[in-house]
């Protein structure tokens, strides 16, 4: 029995050793444009975590209603703080950056094998937001970007 418990024991800090941390950083300005997030698009697995890094100030990190998995409470990071957010469920998040989303300061983040939906695709954004989002979508949908 104590083997069993050691077993399992070391089975689950090999698996929490496996998770991976990804940074985003937050900024004024970049090759893509004002107001970004860094990289605009990124593709993770089950338990990793995305860590949103202030690159500039006066920016956050929030998801945006109606582009999380069914259930998701969301999360919204105050501003000028750096936060780090666990993803467990697999699916697509928006994720807006709440004073700049109508410059269009929003991404995508991919969690698992997931499939987009076209309610996700349409939910209604400012105008730049959804300049940009469209943008993402059809690097994704080219298989641009990360893996």
């Amino acid at each position: 029995m104590l083997k069993l418990i050691l077993a399992l024991t070391l089975s689950l800090f090999a698996f929490a050793a496996q998770a991976a941390t990804f940074e985003v950083k937050m900024l004024n300005r970049s090759d893509r444009g004002p107001m970004v997030f860094v990289p605009d698009f990124v593709a993770i697995e089950p338990g990793d975590s995305v860590k949103f890094v202030i690159g500039h100030k006066s920016h956050n990190a929030a998801s945006i209603d109606g582009m999380v998995p069914d259930g998701y409470a969301g999360f919204k990071g105050k501003i000028n703080e750096e936060i780090e957010v666990k993803f467990d469920q697999s699916g697509f998040y928006g994720i807006k950056c709440l004073p700049h989303i109508g410059m269009g300061m929003v991404m995508v983040i991919k969690v698992g094998e997931a499939e987009m939906t076209e309610a996700f695709r349409t939910v209604e954004v400012p105008a730049r937001a959804r300049k940009r989002f469209d943008a993402i979508f059809a690097e994704i949908d080219a298989g641009a970007g990360q893996p």
